[in-house]
């Protein structure tokens, strides 16, 4: 019996691995194809934004990567979220993080919160934890009132946003949110390309 129970655990770990080779392939191959639109050419900010403001929160850096890759091409400020006990990557975070997403449980943050009312646009990058938005960027809209801003979120995740637009639309209180981004986590082979899409993108958000 006991052979038997090995073979099956075996086998489903070996079913496991190759739908999450197939997967990863097929994210892999989904992004090449998005990146060729951008990998030609040097695109550059050419619309005037006004004043503009970049909050983010970054584990891993890659949201910090894209918030200053925008801080880069507009010459904005940056506000980056802070929690006040570090959030340290193990095994146990994701049971943790969706422990509190389901219970509505966000973590304290550091410091005072920027003042908006001084910008004409404001963006907000958040990675996409188990398909929504970060518990700390949750934490920081619990506290804002953008008093009718527009307000442009941006995400990082590996392949899935999942329902990050929706729940972010429903936690902005009184922003005017607009032309949402996604970007996929990626190797520094498509670095210019990531620069030429940030380009695009914010030229079109430009009256």
């Amino acid at each position: 019996m006991l052979k038997y129970v090995l073979i099956s655990v075996l086998a489903l770990g070996v079913i496991g691995g190759v739908a999450g080779l197939f997967h990863l392939y097929r994210v892999s191959a989904r992004n090449e194809k998005e990146m060729s639109l951008y990998s030609t050419g040097n695109v550059t900010v050419n619309k005037n934004l006004g004043k503009v403001l970049v909050v983010y929160y970054s584990m891993g850096g890659n949201t910090r990567d894209i918030a200053q890759r925008i801080q880069a091409q507009t010459g904005c400020d940056v506000y980056e979220i802070k929690t006040a006990e570090e959030i340290k990557k193990n095994l146990l975070l994701y049971f943790k993080i969706k422990r509190d997403l389901k219970k509505g449980t966000y973590p304290a943050l550091q410091g005072d919160m920027p003042d908006m009312d001084k910008y004409d646009i404001v963006f907000i990058g958040s990675p996409v934890w188990w398909y929504t938005v970060s518990t700390p960027v949750r934490a920081f809209l619990s506290k804002a009132d953008f008093n009718g801003k527009k307000v442009v979120p941006f995400t990082t995740q590996g392949s899935n946003v999942g329902t990050f637009l929706e729940d972010f639309d429903e936690m902005a209180k009184n922003a005017n949110v607009i032309r949402y981004l996604a970007f996929n986590n990626m190797g520094k082979e498509y670095d210019k390309a990531v620069d030429n899409k940030i380009s695009v993108w914010l030229n079109g958000l430009a009256p």
